[in-house]
């Protein structure tokens, strides 16, 4: 069975700093017609960073869609035409104030493809050097460090419930675990090895 639908027409009805809403007029695989709500977004990075002493750099900051400040592993929107690599270096730098020596790709996401065409690339990040905190003006972020096992037990326990910063720590320590598969380590450091 083919599960494709076709669009047969679209019509944008928000334009916005961030994201553009759509409405596309489709054909589902039995030919009935119906409509679908498209949130059009740029794309986005996360980085899942780790300094010297086996913490990972989060920044807490309030998101007003859900009312509450939020504990989150650094990340941004990609600007038009940047590299997400590059982007990710810049995110990491303006909102925790350090550089990574090494980044490497961990995976990529669809954050919600019910309704949104946004697609997450998140980065693991070691040799950190500290530069200087550099947000966007309209950031209020405050840096935390948090273990590696502690960041895995508030996802757990609900304390950290950010999408994008689940999947970065569990895709992170993966990554270690595989790396380390017959190795014994007590450092607690992934983003060295990784």
């Amino acid at each position: 069975m083919d599960l494709n639908e076709k669009r047969i027409s679209s019509e944008t009805v928000y334009r916005g700093k961030i994201l553009n809403l759509r409405v596309d007029s489709v054909e589902l695989p039995n030919g009935k017609m119906t409509a679908r709500e498209v949130v059009e977004h740029a794309g986005a990075v996360a980085v899942v960073a780790q300094n010297g002493e086996g913490r990972l750099l989060m920044v807490r900051q309030f998101r007003y869609p859900v009312g509450k400040a939020l504990l989150e592993i650094p990340a941004g929107k990609i600007e038009k035409g940047e590299d997400p690599l590059l982007c990710a270096a810049r995110e990491l730098t303006e909102e925790t104030g350090y550089e990574a020596g090494e980044m490497k790709h961990l995976l990529s996401f669809f954050s919600t493809p019910g309704f949104s065409d946004e697609i997450l690339h998140v980065y693991l990040a070691g040799d950190l050097i500290y530069r200087g905190e550099n947000p966007d003006e309209d950031e209020f972020i405050q840096v935390e460090e948090v273990p590696v096992e502690r960041a895995v037990e508030m996802i757990g326990s609900g304390e950290i419930c950010d999408a994008k910063s689940i999947v970065g720590i569990l895709a992170a320590k993966n990554a270690y675990t595989e790396i380390l598969i017959g190795r014994e380590t007590g450092d607690g450091n992934f983003a060295s090895r990784a």
